[in-house]
């Protein structure tokens, strides 16, 4: 039994923090410069503020211009103040201040950042901790070094909590260092980097492609790497999650590859995320943000030569054509190394290794996307809508995304006899009711499995009689109905949740609130601006966190042990243990016994029993016997030949070979052996009048062999 085929996957972490931090600028140069001190007015801006002497721009470090710092009009939590570096920049500490010679600071804040202004995103240290600790006073310095540095052009705090006897009140300062980067981006059609190692030359028995991307498409091939012998290993996104793929056979991607590792999640966030992959030998080390993992792979490998690096796509070696044309990567790289090889530097000079295929630009231009998260059981967004006659009926479209199998989605009240619509997830799947009189007249699912976090479309249209609604534009289910009286929306439409009930008696939520985040919305085929929401000038909304989607993955990597499975809401995660040999909150703690001697001493007899050698180590519980007497107790591990063998003299043959395979790995039996006093293997061997072992000078008829 060749116990060295099962392989182990590590984190790590050491690689991680170098891999992530060894890009843009020179590792050697200090990273500590202010970089607002010298900013003009204009790159600052903020939700409010207070007067013009109070305005944003003034919100720099131990000054005192104006009214010695930045104070919004109104002191809550929808406040922000945001600062435009001016490109993307290396940032490693912020410090805060509170306004000079008030009583108006912040006790704590949120960190958020940005490469466009848009699309958010939360900082959060290692321990997962959002929020920082802020000011006691307005004058003294309060510095925070960030864990792990961030790369970013936009920088946004928002504040959380501030003097209770004064008002928001900030000055504030970021230090960090420039960031030059390399950058290429792919329309997702037929745009491909290529990359043709130089013909002849034996390439190093160790390769190391790294890279950063950024998507929104939660699929599409990264890179392919193909060498002779039809061999080549793919990087590709899948619902969000980067696989390793191995693929054999002629460089046909036809064949069904064989994947080798999974990593990641929500990788479609449009931020980005670093990737890393390592050849030594037969091992490859892969490596997605913080995370790695190391996986062996076939021998064939330790010999094996990358000849072609095709970036954004599958090609084929020769001829050079696309492969699969619907799995294209479109979105943008940034820094993509191969064995030190800067490809896109090569790119832009035109290095005959390097060739560019279909629309390639070296720059990265994202669409503006904003989302909303509703984050707790108080968030709703309310939009008034135009009323329009019961005959042109209604639209409302939009996407969302969440981990909770069920809550509130769209509500809105209908003019006829008290009626209202309830669109509402329930368990998993996508429902409508309309309700008139107090009880249901009309009642529609579709969809499946719709909490899994993948962004998922909505359409829900009325008119000329007819109801419907619509899931991933009808690829995820499709469901309709014509009912006997017209669906139009009387005044406000509600996303999500609805306000406290006495403020408003238009809203009515019988169901959870929405926790996740929804992005495109559209009332009749107009699309919402949600910044015009944000800004207080359409609708009204509360406990919303706009431009940006807070969405975490509590289960990657998952934190269950033991095999055991994870699920999540959107708060809390859960490990699913049946069958595992473990119980707890994480599967760690074993159910099984370590020994038969324990299982005796809990008044057992002998019998078939599960140990754990180990307790809530890594080595699985195996089925032995235990033969309890009075005196010992063995553990007896059974193998394949416990039934006798005939053994046929054979002409030239002087011996007998017998292969023993036993019910437990080779990791299970030495640890059983190393915590025993004792142990014995048993050979029966039935021959008439035969001279084995009865001598010592026959011992030379038979050995006895034990693997």
């Amino acid at each position: 039994m060749d116990v060295w085929t099962k392989r182990v996957a590590g984190i790590i972490v050491a690689q991680v923090l170098l891999l992530s931090s060894s890009c843009g600028t020179r590792g050697e140069d200090a990273c500590d410069r202010a970089l607002v001190s010298n900013l003009p007015p204009s790159s600052f801006r903020s939700s409010s503020q207070l007067s013009s002497s109070h305005a944003p721009g003034f919100a720099k470090l131990n000054r005192r211009e104006g009214a010695g710092g930045w104070s919004p009009l109104t002191s809550d939590r929808y406040q922000w103040l945001e600062v435009d570096l001016g490109e993307r920049t290396r940032i490693t500490a912020v410090a805060t201040q509170g306004r000079y010679g008030s009583s108006d600071w912040l006790s704590s804040y949120l960190l958020m950042f940005s490469d466009t202004g848009h699309n958010w995103k939360q900082y959060r240290q290692e321990d997962s901790t959002g929020s920082f600790p802020g000011n006691t006073n307005a004058d003294s310095v309060v510095q925070y070094k960030l864990q792990q540095p961030v790369i970013a052009r936009f920088l946004r705090l928002i504040p959380l909590g501030w003097n209770p006897n004064g008002r928001i009140g900030l000055r504030l300062e970021t230090y960090g260092c420039p960031y030059t980067s390399d950058v290429v981006s792919f329309d997702g059609r037929s745009s491909s980097l290529v990359y043709r190692a130089s013909p002849g030359l034996r390439q190093a028995s160790r390769d190391v492609v790294s890279l950063k991307f950024k998507t929104l498409r939660n699929s599409g091939t990264l890179l392919h790497a193909a060498g002779e012998g039809g061999l080549g290993i793919s990087l590709e996104l899948e619902r969000g999650r980067l696989r390793l793929l191995l693929r054999q056979g002629g460089g046909a991607l036809s064949s069904e590859p064989q994947c080798l590792a999974s990593l990641g999640s929500l990788l479609d966030d449009r931020h980005w995320h670093h990737v890393a992959v390592e050849r030594q030998s037969s091992h490859l080390n892969l490596t997605v943000d913080k995370h790695s993992e190391t996986i062996q792979i076939p021998a064939i490998f330790s010999h094996w030569d990358i000849e072609q690096l095709s970036v954004g796509a599958s090609l084929s070696l020769n001829p050079l054509r696309l492969l699969d044309s619907k799995r294209n990567f479109h979105g943008c790289l940034e820094n993509l190394l191969y064995n030190g090889l800067n490809l896109i530097e090569r790119a832009k000079h035109k290095n005959q290794q390097v060739t560019l295929l279909g629309n390639v630009t070296f720059s990265c231009a994202e669409p503006v996307s904003v989302a909303a998260t509703f984050p707790g059981p108080q968030s709703f967004l309310q939009l008034p809508v135009v009323a329009t006659s019961d005959s042109e009926g209604v639209s409302v479209g939009f996407q969302f995304r969440t981990w909770n199998n069920a809550g509130l989605l769209v509500t809105f009240a209908i003019p006829n006899e008290g009626g209202v619509v309830w669109l509402y997830l329930s368990e998993s799947r996508l429902r409508l009711q309309i309700h008139k009189t107090g009880r249901a007249v009309l009642e529609l699912s579709a969809g499946s499995a719709l909490n899994d976090g993948q962004w998922h479309s909505v359409d829900f249209t009325s008119g000329r009689g007819r109801v419907a609604i619509a899931v991933d534009e009808g690829g995820g289910g499709v469901a309709h109905s014509s009912p006997s009286f017209p669906v139009a929306i009387r005044h406000q439409l509600f996303f999500g949740g609805c306000p406290a009930e006495h403020y408003n008696q238009e809203c009515r939520n019988p169901f959870d609130t929405f926790q996740g985040c929804m992005r495109l919305l559209t009332v009749d085929d107009q699309p919402v601006d949600l910044i015009l929401v944000q800004q207080r000038l359409l609708g009204n909304y509360s406990y919303l966190q706009i431009d940006m989607c807070g969405i975490i993955d509590r289960c990657s990597p998952n934190r269950c042990e033991h095999g055991g499975h994870c699920s999540q809401s959107w708060t809390v995660f859960h490990c699913n243990c049946s069958d595992s040999g473990y119980s707890g909150a994480t599967c760690h703690s074993s159910v099984h016994e370590q020994s038969c001697e324990a299982y005796k001493h809990n008044g057992n007899t002998s019998g078939l029993f599960y140990i754990d050698v180990d307790g809530s180590g890594p080595i699985k519980p195996q089925l032995v016997y235990c033969n309890m007497t009075e005196e010992n107790t063995w553990m007896v591990v059974q193998h394949n030949n416990t039934e006798l063998t005939r053994v046929q003299p054979s002409p030239g043959v002087n011996q007998h070979a017998v292969h023993f395979d036993y019910s437990s790995l080779e990791e299970q039996l030495s640890a059983m052996i190393s915590q025993s006093q004792h142990c014995e293997q048993e050979l029966s061997y039935h021959c008439r009048k035969s001279r084995l072992l009865n001598t010592p000078e026959a011992l030379h008829v038979s050995r006895v062999a034990q693997d």
